[in-house]
């Protein structure tokens, strides 16, 4: 009796209720009714909403000029259940909300209780936008409609049943429509850690919910049921939540899984029965920003800093650094809504020049780019400033000079706006050991030339790059590092030596005199060189830098020359046979006679003679003159041929 007592007073109090309710709506209607008239928003959807939520619920688009937006026309999160009959699946016997992990098991899902066949949630952007939620189920069992919608921020699977891992600040969104009723009373809770927390009615302006009171066949249901099938009357739900309503504008939440429920009663602790496996989700009240770093060359080590001006929860500082090789990319995914944002790449690294930056990849927002900084409003939860800046390091040309020879000093013009635009370069020794080198820092791309004066005794050898580009013109690139080698060599020059020799029996009395040695020194040579002369009487000694050169001929035997050494001067650039005049040096020989006179006396002993020789001067050249008995002979060794003084005359006395 007293079971029944209270069972009687609980249905009285709950008419009771429903009476009060009523006469406030009506109430209200009368006071508001002119507001209401007045109302812009589409049917049940909420102010400021573009998603249909039709008083009648249903999955189409009807036509309307501002909400556009229904369940047939977006790509919800959706999520399917098993199939009815044994296969289903359910919660196990005693599994309540506050159960952290139940367990599952599978059957048929009985007449009186909700089966589930399929959810889906959308969440339409906004400031900070809408969370739009349906169910369908097989049948319309009797009493209260009650849907519980868990939204979980994480996604890890608890390890028993079908739930995820809960977490403190989870969201339970419960539906409730009274059989026969046409709106939903939405309620939310929040997870303490070991329970659900009080339940919280939103307000009409800040949630809605309806349920279908027509048929909706297949064609219209958006693939939720097979086709040729229908959703009867109260088999299909809808709401929409303001998110103003359940987020903190001043924190970032986020949820990254949602699942469907069916309660037994209306009591919250009553069990629960069907669901339909949790989905993921992106459900977030903060914005995104993605800062990337892009150079050229591509992965510089390089430091790049930055300053920002937007809020994020949990605070986050207000610089940070980007490196193209160890960190190319920051993401802040946890942006308040704002306006006049800001992002500020610092002043660069030494050696790079700022490019250009690209926010195409951004999602719902408009950036203001104004040099190095990027302006933005991040509004809706669905807005995301993805922008790359982009930098190019500056160039570096080093320009190195070389000699083979010897040192010397050089001058260079360029073009392309190096700086100096003229410039010396003096090697102090030969090859690389003594090179000079002059290197341009910070280039900016472009073309540069370099242009190497022509020196006196000096011939440019080879002038080349590293990158394979001709120096006069030199294209570079940003990061390149070119070094161009200008190696030179003296002029160098030959010594045409001509050898005659006079001969009695030639033709002119004068002919070419081969296989005589000449030597070779003194110049820029560091050893002698031997060259012996041709049939032509000609030898030639190339190679030879500018200077004064020593020619000194090894006289054959037989001849005399009174002028076997000579100076010559090299000073311009020729070659044995070949490119220019070689410097000229002739030498001529003279052959050499011997003269014997001699007395033979008959009988030995039997005259004494002398003899005497002078030249044409009366100089004595030879004589014998001791006058002793018997033979007397005198030879004049390496007599040149007649000339005017030259003349030999011999005197000869026998007997005297």
């Amino acid at each position: 009796m007293h079971e029944q007592s209270r069972s009687w007073r609980t249905r009285h109090a709950r008419r009771l209720r429903r009476v009060i309710a009523i006469f406030c709506a009506i109430a209200l209607a009368a006071v508001v009714g002119p507001s209401l008239a007045i109302a812009s928003h589409y049917e049940a959807s909420l102010e400021g909403s573009s998603f249909q939520i039709d008083n009648d619920a249903n999955f189409r688009v009807d036509p309307d000029p501002d909400a556009t937006l229904d369940w047939m026309n977006v790509t919800e999160q959706r999520s399917v259940d098993k199939p009815t009959g044994q296969t289903d699946d359910s919660y196990s016997g005693g599994t309540k909300e506050d159960t952290s992990c139940p367990s599952s098991t599978t059957g048929s899902i009985p007449n009186n209780k909700s089966d589930l066949r399929v959810f889906g949630v959308y969440v339409e952007p906004g400031k900070p936008g809408y969370l739009n939620m349906y169910w369908t189920r097989v049948s319309d069992p009797s009493g209260t409609t009650l849907m519980d919608f868990e939204f979980n921020h994480s996604k890890t699977p608890c390890g028993t049943g079908p739930n995820v891992v809960r977490t403190v600040g989870d969201l339970l969104v419960e539906y409730s429509i009274d059989q026969g009723g046409a709106r939903a009373v939405v309620t939310v809770r929040r997870w303490t850690g070991s329970a659900w927390g009080p339940a919280t009615t939103l307000d009409p302006t800040k949630a809605a919910g309806t349920i279908n009171t027509s048929v909706i066949p297949a064609a219209q249901a958006d693939g939720t049921i097979p086709a040729g099938s229908s959703l009867a009357a109260r088999t299909f739900g809808e709401a929409q939540i303001d998110l103003s309503a359940i987020f903190n504008a001043n924190k970032c939440e986020s949820f990254g899984s949602a699942m469907l429920k069916s309660r037994s009663s209306d009591s919250f602790t009553s069990q629960l029965k069907d669901y339909i496996a949790p989905v993921p989700i992106n459900l977030s009240n903060c914005g995104n920003v993605v800062i990337h770093k892009d150079t050229v060359p591509d992965e510089s080590d390089a430091d790049f800093g930055y300053t920002k001006s937007f809020g994020t929860d949990p605070a986050t500082a207000s610089t940070f650094t980007l490196n193209d090789k160890t960190k190319d990319t920051i993401t802040f995914d946890n942006v308040l809504l704002g306006s006049g944002y800001t992002v500020k790449e610092d002043t660069l690294p030494s050696g790079w020049d700022f490019d250009k930056i690209d926010c195409s990849a951004s999602t719902g927002v408009t950036p203001s780019v104004s040099g190095q900084q990027i302006t933005f409003d991040i509004d809706a939860v669905a807005d995301v400033l993805d922008c790359t800046y982009y930098n190019k390091a500056r160039a570096r040309l080093t320009v190195v000079k070389q000699t083979k020879d010897q040192a010397g000093a050089f001058d260079f013009t360029s073009t392309g706006g190096l700086d100096p635009g003229s410039f010396t370069l003096t090697t102090t020794g030969v090859g690389q050991a003594g090179q000079a080198q002059r290197s341009f820092e910070d280039l900016a791309p472009g073309t540069y030339g370099l242009t190497e004066a022509d020196t006196p005794n000096w011939n440019l050898a080879s002038a080349t790059c590293d990158d394979g580009s001709d120096p006069a013109s030199i294209s570079l690139s940003a990061g390149d590092d070119v070094t161009c080698t200008f190696v030179n060599e003296r002029e160098r020059g030959a010594i045409d030596i001509t050898k005659t020799r006079k001969h009695a029996a030639a033709q002119g009395g004068v002919a070419p005199h081969p296989g005589v040695q000449f030597t070779v020194s003194g110049g820029g040579l560091a050893d002698p060189v031997v060259v012996t002369t041709d049939s032509a009487g000609k030898a030639c000694v190339p190679g030879l830098l500018d200077g004064s050169y020593t020619v000194t001929e090894k006289v054959p035997a037989g001849y005399v020359n009174a002028d076997a050494t000579k100076q010559v001067a090299v000073t311009d650039e020729a070659t044995c046979g070949g490119s220019g005049t070689p410097a000229a040096v002739a030498f001529t020989n003279t052959p050499l006679t011997d003269v014997t006179v001699s007395v033979d006396s008959q009988v030995e002993g039997g005259t004494a003679s002398t003899i005497s020789c002078v030249d044409g001067d009366g100089n004595v050249v030879v004589e014998n003159t001791t006058n002793q008995p018997g033979d007397v002979s005198v030879a004049a060794k390496n007599l040149p041929p007649t000339a005017p003084k030259t003349t030999l005359v011999c005197t000869i006395v026998v007997d005297p």
